[in-house]
């Protein structure tokens, strides 16, 4: 089973979180080997990569994730999965963290978002987008 687009079921649990404090979203993305852009889109014929077409959305979306008051908080680079799915491998991970729920909302229904969000569903080939409340750190696990 794939996943690249929230159900309006999950859509509707995340708006009925809190909108008004900052939330951080931790991203698990599988690319496809090549590109699916629709049909009738300019760039179904080039022969992109699933990696290819996620660097578009990275770039369209960029913009639109500042404007709201998002930022990469982390990135780094899958190495193995230790607990969990063997059959899992990710080959974009990182941490979003935006300044409200509200914010990200905004973001999502931003008319350039929306335009750029193309190249994500081309490029991925399944994902996980967990939203988390931001906490204190320390040395010592729970």
């Amino acid at each position: 089973m794939t996943h690249i687009d929230p159900t309006r079921a999950q859509f509707d649990a995340f708006k009925d979180l809190p909108r008004d404090q900052p939330i951080e979203m931790l991203n698990l993305v599988a690319f496809r080997d090549l590109a699916n852009y629709p049909g009738d889109h300019t760039l179904a014929r080039d022969g992109l990569t699933g990696a290819q077409a996620y660097a578009l959305y990275g770039k369209h979306s960029a913009p639109v994730l500042a404007a709201v008051g998002g930022t990469i908080l982390w990135r780094g680079g899958f190495d193995t999965m230790l607990i969990g799915p063997e059959n899992e491998a990710w080959d974009a991970v990182f941490i979003a963290r935006y300044p409200s729920g509200n914010a990200f909302l905004a973001m999502v229904t931003d008319p350039a978002y929306q335009a750029a969000v193309v190249h994500r569903q081309a490029a991925v080939k399944t994902s996980r987008l967990i939203r988390c409340r931001p906490a204190d750190g320390g040395a010592a696990f729970g």
